[in-house]
């Protein structure tokens, strides 16, 4: 074999062998590669079922960022919190309705120690547009705090409902061709969601003279008023996302039952919240979005939500007040005091009857 065959042979030897050692290398590095994603990305997954005022939150890749940093994934799906209680959750880590009520009901079904936890709530308010805000004001069931932010009277609207109040008969309504018909707020439906419920508790608290409900005698005398508050609204949904995004469409009726958080959240990521008029109940309930934990992970999540930093400050920007700590929200909606009542001045806080009482009442509302 000549010089030039031999040194051509061992080229092909050393070439060969050379990929074979590259494509080695490429392997380990690939696998390498893998295993060190998987080390610093896995997570647990944590399944639940929400309210859906709580979905974009969850949603939230900066949500679903800092939730994976501390090893877990969340799968949730919506319900209506009043009708959390008819799924079957076996299989579930935790459930979080709305409202401490229907938590007290599922916690009966839970196994892990500790109780359920209370993140963040959201006191419950009506938005307005703008021309039915005012006619309100002049007409005595509201008062307004400038162009955006105002107190509904919940005194003086029980009564205009009760007498089937129209539109036509408030000054300065005539002057707006959408003022229409009977006065009303939309709300959700009390029977499963939490913020329709939480609508007849307070109307409830007002309307007996600051009582609260406990028994058939209270609800027989209510029962009526709180009928006409909801059947006047026709068909209703269980979530209260649909009605305000209606809303801020310029679709729908001009007062509509929403959480607060809806409104700070639009604020705060800087949309357009359009000819929007913030009317705070002057007696209202504040809904304490209740984590409850049927498994140890669930509990885990409850308690990150509750305590974390980063989470804490992701549910303010979506408009929570997170418990305990005034502060993370006020300096979150500094911007935004034309609309928000950072400090609830002169807002009463109706108490909530058992879950047994309030669904006997939203029940009374269908008969």
């Amino acid at each position: 074999m000549g010089f030039r065959e031999q040194a051509s042979r061992v080229r092909r030897i050393v070439g060969i062998v050379l990929a074979v050692l590259l494509i080695g290398g490429v392997a380990v590095a690939v696998a390498a590669g893998r295993d060190s994603k998987d080390k610093s990305t896995a997570t647990k997954t944590v399944r639940g079922v929400i309210g859906s005022e709580k979905a974009e939150f969850f949603a939230d890749p900066d949500v679903v960022k800092a939730l994976a940093a501390k090893g877990l994934t969340v799968k949730a799906e919506t319900s209506g919190s009043w009708a959390m209680d008819q799924l079957p959750l076996k299989g579930y880590d935790f459930a979080f309705p709305g409202s401490k009520a229907p938590a007290d009901e599922l916690q009966r079904r839970s196994a892990v120690k500790g109780g359920p936890l209370r993140p963040f709530y959201s006191p419950l308010v009506v938005v307005a547009h703008r021309a039915a805000a005012q006619v309100l004001a002049d007409n005595g069931l509201a008062t307004l705090n400038g162009k955006s932010s105002g107190r509904l009277l919940m005194g003086p609207y029980l009564r205009a409902a009760r007498s089937d109040r129209t539109w036509q008969q408030l000054k300065g309504a005539g002057k707006h061709a959408e003022l229409t018909g009977t006065v009303f707020i939309t709300s959700t439906d009390p029977v499963s969601s939490n913020s329709g419920a939480l609508y007849l508790a307070a109307a409830s608290y007002v309307a007996d003279g600051g009582r609260v409900a406990a028994d058939d005698a209270a609800l027989d005398r209510t029962a009526p008023l709180l009928k006409k508050l909801i059947q006047v609204q026709g068909a209703q949904q269980t979530s209260s996302d649909a009605p305000f995004r209606d809303f801020i469409s310029g679709v729908g009726n001009p007062l509509v039952l929403v959480y607060e958080s809806q409104v700070a959240s639009l604020l705060t990521q800087r949309q357009d919240a359009g000819d929007l008029v913030l009317l705070y109940p002057d007696t209202t309930v504040a809904s304490d979005h209740t984590l409850v934990p049927l498994t140890a992970t669930g509990r885990r999540l409850g308690e990150l939500l509750s305590t974390d930093p980063r989470l804490r400050a992701l549910a303010v920007r979506h408009g929570f007040r997170p418990q305990g700590a005034a502060a993370e929200f006020t300096a979150a909606t500094a911007d935004h005091t034309d609309y928000i009542d950072q400090k609830l001045t002169g807002v009463r806080q109706a108490p909530v009857p058992t879950a047994e009482v309030l669904r006997a009442m939203a029940r009374r509302t269908r008969g």
